[in-house]
């Protein structure tokens, strides 16, 4: 197996897939890479809003007690969609080559609509496949998750 380093991405490949890793993008929770390449097919592990500057969530406002008191969807959405765009760009993909997303709202009766607005303007001309569902909880205090395919040509 071979092994490259950069300042922005670290590759792992052999003969059929390569692990992308990206300092640009809030670094994974466990024991597991931003993207996947299998062939041209690129996937992406769930991308959330935090950001990779400082681990934090925008907009997230929370008690002593660790209990969410405020989030801004908004920020959230605008974090995740940066998050995945480096993601993406790491490599060697581009949002225009999004194929299909899910998408993970903790709370879609209030943030649907501003979610759905936001996604709108971002995917504008992508046509990518989606699906979106509500989840009691993400792994860290976000509103906002995603799961990304796309090619690499």
């Amino acid at each position: 197996m071979d092994r490259e380093t950069t300042n922005n991405k670290q590759q792992i490949t052999n003969s059929k897939t390569e692990i992308i890793k990206t300092e640009k993008a809030a670094t994974p929770l466990g024991a597991y890479p931003h993207a996947r390449k299998v062939g041209e097919l690129l996937f992406l592990s769930g991308i959330g809003s935090r950001s990779a500057v400082d681990n934090k969530i925008p907009g997230l406002e929370i008690d002593e007690a660790g209990n969410i008191v405020k989030y801004d969807i908004e920020a959230e959405c605008h974090a995740v969609f940066a998050n995945v765009k480096a993601v993406l760009e790491a490599s060697g993909s581009s949002w225009e080559k999004i194929v299909d997303v899910t998408v993970y709202l903790t709370n879609m009766k209030a943030d649907f609509p501003v979610y759905n607005k936001i996604y709108s303007d971002y995917f504008s001309g992508v046509e990518a496949c989606r699906t979106t569902v509500e989840v009691k909880s993400l792994p860290t205090p976000i509103a906002i998750e995603l799961k990304v395919i796309a090619t690499i040509e």
